[in-house]
């Protein structure tokens, strides 16, 4: 009788299975949030054992880390490619930033430590977002005020739009308002002290 193929529980013969890890686990994350996440869960939902799934995230730490990460990337990738329209550019960076935060909540609660501190220390990713977010926001910053101001003016926006992101995604925004027009009056709010160029 011929041997009996592995099956796909063996982890080693599912093809990607590093991914399809990340998949379920992020699939679980935005179902449940951090809270929820386990490895064996998350190894269940893909169909393999956990010994295979700790062959590529040691720990629930690591598979955390590598989803901050994925959301890290993500970010960036929304902050840089800003849609052209006739707001400023700073109303564009915010608006993009609360609507990532809108569309991925768990995963952004997650991508600043919630549930495992480690996700938001230890992710090199994770650590440049925050530069490239800062970076976006001062160079949006760049004709309106001396470069000794960038730095604070950066950190004071960012706050706003990182508190506004949480306030949104956490439900505090009465529901009876439009949450797409308070995030516009509130950017713009925020930025009216910053709002006239140099000159």
């Amino acid at each position: 009788m011929p041997p009996r193929p592995p099956s796909c529980s063996d982890g080693y013969h599912h093809g990607d299975l590093r991914n399809a890890l990340l998949k379920a686990a992020r699939k679980l994350l935005e179902e449940r949030g951090p809270s929820s996440l386990a490895l064996r869960g998350i190894a269940r939902r893909v169909g393999v054992s956990a010994p295979s799934a700790y062959h590529h995230f040691p720990s629930l730490d690591a598979i955390a880390v590598a989803l901050a990460e994925q959301g890290a990337a993500e970010m960036v990738e929304c902050l840089t490619a800003l849609p052209s329209g006739n707001k400023s550019r700073l109303l564009r960076i915010g608006e993009a930033y609360v609507a990532f935060a809108r569309a991925n909540p768990a995963l952004y609660r997650l991508m600043f430590g919630e549930g495992f501190p480690i996700a938001s220390r230890s992710g090199q990713a994770v650590r440049d977002l925050r530069q490239k977010a800062r970076d976006t926001i001062e160079s949006a910053l760049a004709d309106r005020l001396p470069q000794a101001d960038l730095s604070i003016a950066g950190l004071f926006l960012w706050s706003v739009i990182h508190g506004l992101a949480l306030l949104v995604i956490d439900g505090q925004i009465n529901p009876e308002e439009d949450a797409d027009d308070i995030v516009l009056r509130v950017l713009q709010l925020s930025g009216k002290p910053l709002a006239r160029p140099r000159g």
